[in-house]
């Protein structure tokens, strides 16, 4: 993948190795934080929260710096969605065993959340948009809320 032009000198501007760029390394610290969150959710129920709420604060940080270092790149936009999806299916797993009177709705909740953000990237694919994130063709309000009204 060609670089883009570079705004800052050295390892905080656009280079050839895309798996250090910035916003990844953030977004492969979202990926741990999930992944142990998960790990402790029953054990450590603090801990899980403290871990998945770090990890939600790297989701605002990794576009920005993206953005601000001209580090963008589609390895980075597939990761942080991929990342968003893990952290969602995992709460609703957590929730599914904290209420299993409600199993049902967090499986239903998960399958339209995992199925809706498919069809989004797809969608955008055959618009050729830049990202899944330019809602500006939908003519759907809650796709354009969503994708608009984010930090």
């Amino acid at each position: 993948m060609p670089p883009k032009k570079t705004q800052a000198p050295g390892f905080f501007g656009a280079h050839q190795n895309v798996w250090v760029y910035v916003p990844n390394l953030i977004g492969y610290g979202r990926v741990i934080c999930y992944s142990l969150s998960l790990v402790v959710a029953f054990s450590q129920p603090e801990l899980c929260l403290f871990l998945y709420f770090l990890g939600f604060f790297g989701d605002l940080l990794d576009g920005k710096a993206a953005r601000a270092l001209g580090q963008s790149s589609t390895f980075g936009a597939v990761l942080d969605m991929v990342s968003d999806r893990m952290a969602t299916t995992a709460f609703l797993v957590i929730l599914s065993h904290l209420y299993p009177a409600y199993w049902l709705l967090f499986v239903f909740l998960s399958i339209l959340d995992l199925a809706s953000h498919w069809v989004q990237m797809y969608s955008s694919l055959i618009d050729k948009r830049k990202s899944h994130k330019d809602a500006s063709k939908s003519g759907l309000f809650l796709v354009n809320f969503y994708y608009t009204n984010y930090w």
